[in-house]
């Protein structure tokens, strides 16, 4: 059976495209009212009107900024009260040779992919733990376990972010918090065409693909626990 998460609430980064969006159109199906973080206002409404069968409250700002992680924590509990599930989706690529990265292309990277996400868990717990349902999951990538050429700084923040995941897993399981990864490949987004100009879209994992898997670990909430899913392109080598 299906856990029911009818009017529970779920904040969601980097939700104005791509597989942000995908998720929260998807989480809105089960009933879930939705928190909506990034950085562009117009991006948010579009999603919000997408998942327009339940109630969402945009947050805007820009998670390089250490105080935002909070702000969207306290804007959640200000406009419902509650918090039951964190996604840390938001994320920046790039795709450039290990020498040519710059110490502020370094910083803005894993600023965004890593320190954001440890901020927003941080400010996140205390809600959670108070939630019968509790679940973080974390937006990482094939890259974390394959190096990629040209993806040094995105692999070595999306491998900081499961270590960070696995760590904090251990910490709070016995407090009903249940912390989850999704390390899907190359998924057709904005940041993907950016980021890996020599993909086409044939045969590319969807955001609604990634989506699907976020429902499934928050729909099976039983006594088997899956930490994390790993997904592949169908054109890619199985277990590569």
């Amino acid at each position: 059976m299906k856990f029911d998460y009818s009017g529970r609430v779920a904040l969601i980064t980097g939700a104005g495209g791509g597989i942000g969006r995908a998720i929260a159109v998807r989480l809105a199906q089960n009933g879930i009212r939705l928190v909506l973080c990034g950085r562009t206002e117009a991006k948010l409404v579009e999603t919000a009107k997408l998942a327009c069968s339940v109630p969402c409250h945009i947050v805007t700002g820009d998670l390089c900024d250490p105080t935002f992680p909070a702000k969207c924590i306290q804007a959640a509990i200000s406009a419902f009260g509650q918090l039951d599930i964190l996604i840390n989706n938001a994320g920046l690529a790039q795709s450039q040779p290990f020498e040519a990265i710059t110490p502020d292309e370094y910083d803005r990277i894993m600023n965004t992919n890593v320190k954001a996400p440890f901020l927003m868990c941080q400010a996140a717990l205390p809600y959670l733990r108070a939630s019968d349902c509790a679940a973080i999951l974390n937006i990482a990538s094939v890259t974390a376990h394959k190096g990629y050429p040209l993806q040094s700084i995105y692999s070595a923040s999306k491998h900081a972010l499961i270590g960070m995941s696995k760590s904090l897993a251990n910490e709070v399981y016995k407090d009903g918090i249940r912390v989850h990864v999704i390390s899907p490949g190359g998924v057709f987004t904005d940041m993907v065409r950016i980021s890996r100009p020599d993909l086409s879209e044939e045969g590319m994992i969807l955001p609604e693909d990634v989506a699907e898997v976020a429902a499934f670990f928050l729909e099976n909430r039983t006594n088997a626990v899956i930490d994390e899913i790993q997904m592949h392109r169908v054109g890619k080598e199985p277990f590569a």
